[in-house]
């Protein structure tokens, strides 16, 4: 499988971590992150859902919570630049697919699909560590 692991397990922990980060700011009481992950086997993708019962996002967050340098910590917390890149390393390193869902005071779920061919569009994927 066309994997980078340490990649995979970067994009992974950025998420969970914001997650934590976000229902501790806001106090959640019962804090719960899921992590779901299932083989579609018609499309050949390995897909992950990462969902929280954090503050969520509004419209206009969740439409740039991909850009670089955007962020809604405080000045001189984490980099502004772990969702951007967690997008780069899914679409562009693994020729994945990186989407986010949110209701603002609902959470927050995050999913991502790998392709499991090793290719896309006919071209070869970086080959790397499995997962």
């Amino acid at each position: 499988m066309p994997c980078d692991s340490s990649k995979t397990q970067q994009v992974l922990l950025n998420i969970l971590r914001n997650a934590a980060q976000a229902m501790r700011k806001v106090g959640v009481e019962h804090p719960r992150i899921v992590v779901r992950t299932r083989h579609d086997k018609v499309h050949n993708l390995a897909c992950m859902e990462i969902e929280d019962n954090g503050p969520g996002m509004d419209e206009g967050m969740r439409k740039r919570v991909f850009e670089p340098f955007f962020t809604t910590k405080p000045v001189g917390v984490g980099t502004s630049l772990g969702l951007s890149v967690s997008y780069f390393i899914v679409t562009e390193y693994h020729w994945g697919e990186m989407t986010v869902h949110s209701r603002q005071g609902v959470g927050t779920k995050f999913k991502i699909s790998l392709p499991l061919s090793g290719s896309r569009n006919g071209r070869e994927g970086t080959q790397g560590g499995n997962i």
